[in-house]
């Protein structure tokens, strides 16, 4: 029986939901409140330069095709990707870097030339790895966190041990070399927690890195976003923007109806994929779930500093994606997650897209963008942004031996109040919750309101966790649930 279902938000996981929906034969909606769709996957154009405000990499490739190939199309039909050689860079110090290339035999090499004897030990990682990817990505992200028996397989019986480990612990474990154990400690800060808080059974990430690669959307992660558009639109999905949703009504403990930019909007079914928090907010206080307590003790996944810089010359010595690791790792990760606070030195991350895609800035041009990963929740005022922005230029022009600063044409920037403002975060986090051991699976928010009828959530406060390929999965979780329930 065909529903009327409004969706509240339009980035990965809302127009994911909604493609499933509306191919199930319901009449959907979404409601976003920005001029244009995307969530943190919007896009900045300017001056001939074009910049995702949100999420720069492309990982789990595999993940992107199971989707599009759930309504029997490919990626391939929206939009073009190239695979990145190299897929990063890393420095340590002035000229001094490791190049992570494309393929694992070639990243052997590297960590052969770093410490001899550690390519043995990568293989045998990436192994374990690969064997936690085929566990995670194509079984257990795929179930709803209704209960913990969906943990219980007779896989994970045998993985037990890796759910009360840590990423750190098992990479210390084989490695001794800083600059290696740091590599393969990165890709787990996608899940928003340090390596010492993060399950090893994780380290599937690694695998996703190492084994799979790196990907770039030509015209940027935005062309998925508008690639999930065309689909979505296809299928029959009603699209609005500009769209502010005041409130949720509640009649009869069943959702209702959405009140957006002051006019009633009935419907069978109410899913938002905004923030969870926020969410709750639009409801009246006895229909909520969790309360500001629930939310002050979770270990919520960084925010952010950005910029996005055009420069008027090409910038050398450095790849499309490039970690600068030249201060300590865990003082920072400190200042984030223990004592929260402005960094002295923090670590910070630079993507150049017009280094692979000639539509990301006019010729003989550079677009960059950097950030800087933040506690949640700190003050922010457009003088302190100033200020690091001045600290990792020069570091910049320092490490990769070059003048920068003089020929930026122009900056800007986007950081907490940014995120309360334009998402609605709560205390301006970026990523959502962290996956820790006690924010995995069944132990984060959950997908179905348990005080009201017909009331969902999706995205990345909840299943399976954050990230792009995580919040596709979210989608396809819910709308299965919506399907079952309603």
């Amino acid at each position: 029986m065909m529903k009327k279902i409004t969706i509240i938000g339009s980035g990965f996981s809302s127009l994911a939901a909604a493609a499933y929906l509306a191919k199930a034969g319901n009449e959907v909606s979404i409601f976003e409140k920005n001029k244009t769709i995307g969530g943190r996957a919007r896009q900045l154009t300017n001056q001939g330069f074009t910049f995702d405000i949100g999420p720069t990499w492309y990982w789990m490739p595999d993940v992107f095709e199971r989707f599009f190939s759930d309504f029997n199309k490919k990626p391939s039909d929206y939009y073009h990707l190239v695979k990145l050689n190299p897929a990063y860079s890393v420095y340590f110090a002035e000229n001094d870097y490791i190049t992570i290339e494309d393929g694992l035999d070639k990243i052997c090499i590297a960590f052969e030339k770093e410490e001899p004897g550690s390519s043995k030990k990568l293989i045998k990682f990436i192994n374990e790895a690969l064997d936690n990817y085929n566990v995670a990505i194509k079984d257990l992200v795929y179930r709803p966190g209704l209960s913990p028996l969906e943990l219980v397989t007779p896989v994970t019986i045998k993985k037990v041990g890796q759910f009360f480990s840590t990423i750190s612990k098992e990479v210390r474990r084989e490695f001794s070399n800083p600059r290696l154990i740091s590599i393969l400690e990165f890709p787990v800060l996608f899940l928003g927690a340090k390596p010492s808080s993060t399950p090893a059974f994780y380290s599937f990430m690694n695998y996703a890195d190492f084994g799979l690669g790196t990907f770039h959307p030509k015209n940027g992660m935005y062309s998925v976003i508008k690639g999930m558009e065309s689909l979505a639109i296809e299928l029959g999905v009603t699209i609005k923007t500009n769209q502010s949703v005041e409130k949720i009504i509640v009649e009869n403990k069943k959702a209702s109806a959405i009140i957006v930019n002051g006019e009633r909007v009935t419907a069978d079914v109410v899913l938002s994929g905004a923030d969870y928090h926020h969410t709750e907010t639009l409801l009246d206080t006895k229909y909520r779930q969790y309360s500001e307590r629930y939310w002050e003790k979770k270990t919520f996944a960084p925010s952010s500093l950005l910029f996005y810089v055009g420069f008027n010359k090409k910038i050398e010595n450095v790849n499309h994606h490039t970690l600068f690791f030249d201060v300590d790792f865990e003082k920072h990760s400190e200042e984030i997650y223990d004592n929260p606070r402005w960094p002295d030195n923090p670590l910070f991350y630079a993507s150049f897209p017009s280094k692979t895609d000639t539509n990301a800035a006019p010729q003989g041009h550079e677009a960059g963008i950097f950030l800087i990963p933040l506690a949640p929740g700190l003050k922010d005022t457009l003088e302190i942004r100033e200020t690091y922005f001045r600290k990792i230029i020069k570091r910049l022009e320092k490490l990769t031996n070059q003048n920068i600063e003089n020929f930026v044409i122009f900056k800007e920037s986007f950081c907490i109040n940014d995120f309360i403002n334009d998402y609605n975060s709560y205390k301006g986090n970026a990523y959502g919750l962290a996956n820790t051991l006690k924010q995995t699976a069944f132990l984060r928010p959950k997908l179905k309101s348990k005080k009201v009828k017909n009331l969902f959530f999706t995205g990345q406060l909840t299943v399976p966790g954050p990230g792009v390929p995580p919040s596709l999965i979210s989608g396809k979780l819910v709308s299965s649930l919506i399907q079952k329930e309603c």
